[in-house]
């Protein structure tokens, strides 16, 4: 099965830290949120994949290049201006030309994709939507299913007086290619606005997939360092470069520790980095590459 990374993303609430970067390229820890949902999508055996990009497209193409460096191969779909989240996929319809794989570029998941790709298989269903149990829906699409585990309900972003339910829109989907039958070529169009609506008042439906694991969605400052601390303190399960210096302390080639230095994890040390006499660094923290403390 191939996968869409959808790339394209701004993330205007996350500045400054994407001043000079798109949203998928923000560091989570030793490499970009997108490299994460690589490493994932390698992980269970994900190997083709297309990335939609748009802004500061060049800034992720140099990164990942073709792929081979990360064990995977990576076309880019293109857009000369944004086309919404389904809009961005149709702009790849020559590409997928079987059941494919959509997911966010910058998202921080563990989430079980082997088992939402078989359960599409095993509903026959056009498409499968992602769903997991969150503590706090506000922020999110917030879905209701029926007993045969089609999705029957949808609101985005609701109020707590809409909240009916805890279960919410991952953004990972899986589609036949006939879901590029309700998506106009060239248009603006979003899957949750524009695409979903449909789906929920035809015969077709939306198979839903609830799943445990842990995601988020990194738009803002707040949650890109509560993913940042969850990943340090060992909540999401996703694999680490470089060494392990102790229990907690994680570092990424050469390091400068002074011998009085303390450290209290988790911390993560990036290349290069020194950290100094007298110095007392509390975790969870990340040290980026260079940086002297």
């Amino acid at each position: 099965m191939k996968a869409v990374v959808m790339a394209g993303g701004e993330g205007s609430r996350l500045r400054p830290l994407t001043l000079n970067r798109p949203k998928p390229m923000v560091p989570m820890v030793d490499r970009p949120v997108m490299g994460h949902i690589v490493e994932l999508l390698k992980r269970h055996q994900i190997t083709d994949i297309v990335v939609t990009v748009q802004y500061m497209a060049n800034v992720i193409q140099d990164h990942f290049g073709d792929g081979s460096a990360f064990g995977v191969n990576i076309t880019y779909s293109l857009e000369d201006r944004p086309l919404g989240t389904a809009g961005s996929v149709k702009r790849a319809q020559s590409l997928l030309q079987e059941p494919f794989l959509v997911i966010s570029g910058d998202a921080v998941t563990d989430i079980d994709l082997t088992k939402v790709c078989a359960h599409h298989k095993a509903t026959g269903s056009i498409a499968t939507m992602t769903l997991t149990r969150v503590p706090n829906p506000l922020e999110f699409g917030v879905a209701i299913c029926d007993e045969a585990g089609y999705v029957r309900e949808l609101v985005e972003k609701p109020s707590w007086g809409e909240v009916f339910s805890d279960t919410v829109n991952t953004g990972i989907y899986v589609f036949d290619p006939a879901i590029f039958d309700l998506i106009e070529s060239d248009k603006s169009v979003d899957w949750a606005k524009h695409v979903f609506p449909r789906l929920l008042e035809s015969p077709q439906g939306i198979a839903g997939c609830v799943v445990d694991g842990y995601w988020t969605d990194v738009g803002t400052i707040e949650e890109y360092m509560r993913a940042t601390r969850d990943y340090l303190n060992g909540k999401v399960n996703l694999p680490r470069i470089g060494r392990r210096l102790s229990d907690d302390v994680w570092v990424d080639g050469d390091v400068e520790i002074a011998p009085d230095a303390i450290l209290h994890g988790p911390l993560y040390l990036g290349f290069g980095a020194k950290i100094k006499s007298g110095a007392h660094v509390i975790g969870p923290t990340v040290i980026r590459d260079y940086s002297i403390i």
